[in-house]
């Protein structure tokens, strides 16, 4: 399992990378392998404001659809058009190409509620 140390984690499985006030948001390489096949991502438009721990979208597998929960509060700003056409890229590439939305941070105290890798990677053990 990769779980890149330079990231923060949720309890949900979404990692999170913040670069200035803007934070990239996406699904750990445990969870994608948990799903199998990737073949369709349901993402927000640019503009909507996602709230912690609510639901912003939803991933679809060969073997179930999973809900999407925010690790953060905040705008959305970008979201990964690639996905619409290649879902695949979540399995491939869950850190580097599959990043699903990038939000403005709303409140940068809520990264605090998030686990660094080291925590995760004992969070998935169980």
């Amino acid at each position: 399992m990769n779980t890149p140390g330079n990231l923060k984690y949720s309890k949900e499985h979404e990692w999170v990378r913040v670069e200035g006030n803007k934070a990239y948001i996406g699904i750990s390489d445990f969870a994608q392998s948990e799903l199998g096949d990737i073949v369709f991502v349901e993402l927000p438009s640019v503009g909507a404001e996602i709230k912690q721990d609510d639901p912003f979208g939803s991933v679809e597998s060969v073997k179930t659809v999973s809900e999407l929960y925010a690790p953060l509060s905040g705008k959305v700003v970008e979201v990964n058009g690639e996905l619409e056409d290649s879902p695949e890229l979540v399995n491939e590439s869950p850190y580097e190409k599959a990043w699903m939305i990038a939000v403005e941070i709303s409140n940068e105290a809520e990264l605090q509620k998030l686990m660094d890798s080291a925590a995760y990677e004992e969070l998935v053990k169980e």
